[in-house]
């Protein structure tokens, strides 16, 4: 095959003036976004892989006749109960009647709340957001969380920003919503009543709701209380009847993420109709499952989530629909199969020693750490010790003998697989935490840093490149791709604005000395400001504060990952490849796991809702800031990849 970078490259364009562009633009250009997708590049191309192994295993299930019971049985049923359009068209809503029926019957608060805790054990965030998590101050124990949540759009900042984008997609919802409750049945008039009432409820509850930046701060949103506490808070609503109802444990304490989230729940408990949360517990019900429904409101919800708000132009075939439902109804059970299959002994070696090198590589790193002092570095390095590495999947996988699947409907296979997973996660209270645990699947391409566990997991998925076997990667692109952008990466979140305030247990503590932190705060904000300065599309600059903590991670993996690269045989002997210098395929390694680009619709939605900075970014805002890749492709004062030595972020 052609070379894993060298096809990549854009030749008409200048490494010294936009890395990414240079990078990753010849395959970008000879790959338009398809229509069925918001956004296209290499994790969509996995993906595309991943989706006909996962078939494969489906179709194998479906013929193999499993016993009752068995994953296999499972894996089936729900796909063959999700491929039966014929019967999904005659079932209409009737999966959700007995829910709709018990909302119907709704005549004061008291029956409000019922109905938000009937909905909540069918994890719905209708009205709040709940569950069971590690408590934030004791990593060993699990606490109950409650915080802001309830709305049907991203976050608070589409219901409020008066930009013609946002206002336009408002109306987008309204409308939505009215067509939504005239295809359960509402006359015209009812349904855009209905739609308003929803809109209003939801404004409010928006417009209590934190800001995206402000969500990141781990000792705000921890807000420890007792059940009196919490009381106060919400006069007309009774938590104890209510967590009975959910089937909650009982509980001496609640951690709650935003308090003035539930003074407003009070407001609007007070004040709302009762014909006005009706329409917004049936709203917030259809919406949850509206992708697993008959094909008008399937199409409805289609229209608004993925045209309205990022630009998708038609939907995936169905196949691949009803794999991802489920992905999150079964995705350990697929995950067992997948890795028997597709991840070799020997690969999860490779990348299990590169995490060791990576973080010897962080060790040297902390030990020479100029602006730090020794007793912040002594813990630094206590926490770098304690960091656990999970590679490729897990040792025991969730056992699923619980979940009712079966071929009577496929929104029922979802709204029981639903349940399970909250009965799963309530379950966990009161028991001591399972750090064996994952929280993604092994097909997953992605990777995670878990603060309360300080545990590093990198799922089988994220080590794949398309096209190549793993024995054809070198390891400068494999340093640059896996452990800058992935490994280094997530080491580093222990170690961001956020992380940084866990000790090596996963508990929120103070370990840094006030000169330190003072120190850390200032050249992060050197990073805050070089992110608001870039302009992502039309008007709208990143927000520098909301991706901080991913910025820091993205510097920091790529200075340890080509750390540890310094230490392979193939950057000491520094033979190019392709025209290439090691030094050169470890840079354009790192620059193809960002080998991404999307619609405005999603560009902005992301600038809204999400704490990564665009693809170009991560590539091009980080290496500016790095001397070896100066060095790497001869960049000068003058170009636009250059930053004089005294205004780059040096931090980790």
């Amino acid at each position: 095959p052609t070379d894993v970078v060298a096809a990549n490259i854009d030749p008409t364009s200048d490494p010294r003036q936009d890395f990414f562009q240079y990078a990753n633009g010849g395959w970008l250009k000879a790959h338009p976004i398809p229509a069925s997708e918001s956004s296209w590049g290499i994790g969509n191309v996995i993906y595309e892989d991943l989706y006909l192994k996962k078939k494969k295993i489906n179709e194998k299930a479906v013929a193999e006749q499993a016993a009752q019971g068995t994953n296999a049985q499972k894996i089936a049923d729900f796909w063959t109960t999700g491929m039966d359009t014929v019967a999904i068209e005659r079932q209409g809503l009737r999966p959700l009647q007995p829910i709709l029926d018990r909302i119907d019957a709704v005549r004061d608060v008291a029956g409000v709340l019922d109905a938000v805790a009937l909905l909540q054990t069918y994890n719905i965030d209708a009205l709040f957001g709940a569950g069971a998590g590690q408590d934030e101050k004791n990593s060993e124990i699990y606490t109950y969380h409650i915080g802001q949540g309830g709305i049907g759009l991203p976050n608070r900042d589409y219901y409020i920003n008066t930009d013609a984008r946002t206002v336009k997609i408002r109306e987008g919802y309204i409308q939505y919503m009215t067509n939504i409750f005239k295809l359960s049945g509402e006359s015209n008039a009812n349904a855009s009543k209905r739609g308003a009432a929803v809109m209003q409820l939801e404004t409010a509850l928006a417009k209590a709701s934190r800001k995206l930046e402000d969500l990141r701060d781990p000792y705000k949103n921890y807000n420890k209380k007792s059940l009196a506490e919490v009381q106060l808070l919400t006069p007309s609503l009774n938590w104890s009847v209510l967590l009975t109802k959910m089937e909650v444990p009982a509980l001496d304490s609640i951690v709650v993420g935003q308090p003035e989230f539930f003074s407003e729940v009070e407001q609007r408990l007070k004040t709302t109709p009762v014909e006005g949360w009706k329409a917004y517990l049936k709203w917030t019900l259809i919406n949850g499952f509206a992708s697993r429904l008959n094909k008008s409101i399937e199409s409805e919800s289609f229209h608004f989530y993925r045209t309205v708000l990022s630009g998708v132009k038609e939907p995936k075939p169905r196949w691949k629909r009803v794999l991802d439902a489920q992905e999150n109804a079964l995705g350990d059970a697929l995950g067992e199969l997948f890795v028997k299959e597709y991840f070799s002994v020997a690969t999860k070696k490779r990348y299990s020693d590169m995490v060791d090198n990576v973080l010897a590589a962080f060790r040297e790193r902390i030990q020479t750490l100029p602006w730090a002092s020794e007793a912040t570095r002594a813990k630094a390095l206590v926490k770098l010790d304690k960091v656990v590495k999970k590679v490729g999947y897990p040792d025991k996988f969730k056992d699923f003998s619980a979940m009712q699947i079966d071929r009577g409907s496929y929104a029922g296979n979802s709204m029981n697989a639903a349940r399970w997973r909250y009965y799963y996660e309530l379950h966990k209270m009161g028991k001591p935490v399972d750090r064996t645990e994952w929280g993604m699947t092994p097909q997953t391409y992605n990777a995670y840093y878990n603060p309360s566990n300080n545990e590093i997991v990198l799922p089988a998925a994220q080590f794949l490149i398309p096209g190549f076997a793993d024995e054809q990667v070198d390891d400068a692109v494999a340093y640059g791709y896996s452990a800058a952008s992935t490994i280094g990466h997530e080491i580093t979140h222990g170690f961001d604005d956020e992380g940084r305030q866990f000790d090596e247990k996963g508990n929120l503590n103070s370990w840094w000395t006030p000169t330190d932190e003072a120190e850390f705060n200032k050249r992060a904000q050197v990073m805050v400001d070089q992110f608001n300065h870039f302009v992502a599309l039309d008007t709208m600059h990143v927000r520098g504060q909301a991706c901080l903590g991913e910025n820091i991670a993205d510097l920091g993996g790529i200075i340890l990952g080509y750390r540890a690269f310094q230490k392979t045989d193939q950057y000491k002997q520094g033979v190019k490849i392709a025209g290439f210098t090691p030094q050169q395929r470890f840079f354009l390694g790192y620059a193809l796991g960002w080998l991404h680009e999307q619609r405005p619709e999603n560009l902005a939605r992301q600038i809204m809702t999400d704490v990564h900075a665009p693809a170009n970014l991560r590539v091009n805002g980080p290496f500016a800031n790095v001397p070896e890749f100066y060095q790497a492709f001869g960049v000068r004062p003058g170009d636009k990849m250059y930053r004089s030595p005294g205004t780059r972020v040096y931090i980790w």
